[in-house]
């Protein structure tokens, strides 16, 4: 082999919570879910809009970590298409 380490292709997941998520994907999860209970029990609504809108935490920060194939999840693809638009690009 001279030398040459091959590396599994799932190394990176025992770093990972449940071999997915990342510490700040569980943080941005903990957040929203923690600020729709304070909303559920600081505010009672007694419409389907004004549930809706206090569950919508929840919801966005479940979608921002959901993963995607090709990128960790949809957070990180938001990320690079920012970085993408508002970084100086480099030509080597």
């Amino acid at each position: 082999m001279q030398n040459q380490y091959i590396i599994p292709a799932n190394s990176k997941k025992s770093a990972l919570f449940l071999g997915f998520f990342t510490g700040r994907d569980v943080i941005v999860v903990l957040v929203g879910v923690s600020v729709t209970i304070l909303l559920l029990l600081l505010i009672k609504m007694d419409t389907l809009l004004g549930l809706t809108l206090e569950i919508l935490p929840a919801v966005i920060s479940a979608a921002l970590v959901f993963p995607i194939p090709n990128y960790h999840n949809v957070m990180q693809l938001m990320l690079n298409i920012i970085e993408y638009f508002t970084e100086r690009r480099k030509y080597y």
